[in-house]
């Protein structure tokens, strides 16, 4: 039984790899663009990007990949044999076996994949901000929004795998288009990509001036621009933070509803800009929570694994998962 693990979370703009031990502890990583590459069969683009991390990392450590335990992290819907059913920010792979692609081309058999939103939860349940809670939901604010609720001390998976999609819940009828296919998903008002739409759409309505003149024009201003204005203190800057946020709250107040949920664990890119999203997202929590003066305090926190957490929990998920 090996004592070491690679975790692969894949996300919509990138790949990251890591070799992990069974407590936990990062031994290397790599990080790699995730292609978006209509042209070959589903998923071998991705594929062929993992297979190159997995050969570099053992290669430095003087493993095998063949019997090296793999777990990857995958956004979208992870049937439970391992096929990605359905991935809206990832539409190349969609479809895909990752376990038999990595078969194929490496000759790997201990390939294990998860949603990667289940991933991070397991990781911050096993080592982060989730030790000893056994009852929270994660929540991975990047290109959308990936999930992974603990209940009972349990990661739910659902009946066919497909558990946690949180970011795919309406939260405004007839909304903006998602990359699903439906209207007013949650990731695109409260995630990475929903701050760039956001800014896209208050820039071209004039309400982010300052911002448009440092520019040039509507058009270049970008998330990032927001995000750094705001922590300056621009007033335009932290009011579009502030919808965010509300976004954010909106969300988190139906998971309580539904799911009776006390902790949320924050985590994914956007969660560098916590201090400016999680204090007004707190806040409006006591407006959107049902009952919410009834309830004990609703704590939401951030990931203490941070930008490793889908790859830790990965690599957990192929450690778990030996024979």
């Amino acid at each position: 039984m090996s004592d070491v693990a690679v975790g692969l979370d894949v996300g919509g703009t990138k790949a990251l790899a890591l070799l992990v031990s069974r407590d936990g502890e990062i031994l290397d990583e790599l990080r790699s663009s995730t292609p978006h590459d209509a042209q070959e069969p589903a998923g071998v683009a991705t594929a062929k990007v993992l297979v190159s991390q997995i050969e570099t990392l053992a290669q430095r450590h003087g493993l095998d990949p063949v019997t090296l335990p793999i777990g990857i992290g995958m956004p979208g819907m992870v049937r439970r044999d391992g096929r990605l059913a359905f991935a809206p920010n990832l539409h190349s792979a969609s479809g895909a076996s990752f376990p038999e692609l990595l078969h194929d081309l490496l000759g790997a058999c201990a390939v294990h994949m998860e949603n990667d939103g289940n991933c991070a939860a397991l990781a911050e349940f096993a080592w982060g901000a989730g030790q000893g809670i056994d009852n929270f939901v994660m929540v991975t604010l990047g290109t959308g929004i990936g999930g992974g609720i603990i209940a009972n001390g349990e990661l739910v998976r659902g009946q066919n795998g497909f558990g946690g999609e949180i970011g795919h819940m309406a939260v405004e009828a007839r909304g903006a288009l998602c990359g699903c296919g439906g209207q007013g998903c949650w990731e695109r008002y409260a995630s990475g990509g929903g701050l760039a739409r956001l800014t896209t759409q208050w820039a071209s309505e004039g309400r982010l001036p300052t911002l448009t003149s440092r520019r040039g024009s509507a058009a270049n201003v970008s998330g990032e621009d927001v995000t750094r204005a705001a922590s300056e203190g621009l007033d335009e800057a932290v009011a579009l933070m502030n919808e965010v946020a509300w976004w954010l709250a909106r969300g988190l107040a139906n998971l309580v509803a539904i799911l009776d949920t006390g902790h949320f664990v924050i985590g994914g890119g956007l969660s560098v800009a916590a201090d400016l999203l999680l204090p007004p997202a707190r806040d409006y929590l006591a407006d959107l929570v049902f009952g919410y003066a009834k309830r004990p305090q609703i704590v939401v926190t951030t990931s203490r694994l941070t930008v490793h957490a889908g790859a830790l929990g990965a690599a957990k998920v192929a450690l778990d998962r030996q024979p």
